[in-house]
C-alpha cells in the first residue's frame, strides 16, 4: 500500500482549488487568460510557481505560467 502524498500548504489558500479545473488545465488551443487573472491575485502564486518547477509540472497554468512560459524560464535559468 503506497501511502498518499501529502497536499502542500499552499493548495489550502490557492484560488485554482476553488474554481475548478477547466481554467487551469484548459483544452490546447484555449485561453489561459482567466486563469492567469485568477494566479494574480492568488496568495499562495509564488509557491505552486516553485512546485510547478522543481516537479517538472509540463501541462496547464501553475503560478500564474502557462506550459511554455514555464519552459522559456527553465531555460533561462540554466
Amino acid at each position: 500500500m503506497t501511502a498518499a502524498t501529502p497536499t502542500p500548504a499552499w493548495h489550502e489558500d490557492a484560488l485554482c482549488a476553488q474554481t475548478g479545473p477547466e481554467f487551469f488545465f484548459p483544452e490546447p488551443g484555449s485561453s489561459v487568460s482567466e486563469a492567469k487573472r485568477i494566479c494574480a491575485s492568488c496568495p499562495g502564486r509564488a509557491a505552486c510557481l516553485d512546485h510547478a518547477l522543481r516537479h517538472d509540472e509540463r501541462f496547464g497554468v501553475w503560478g500564474g505560467l502557462s506550459e511554455k512560459e514555464r519552459l522559456a524560464l527553465r531555460r533561462s535559468r540554466r
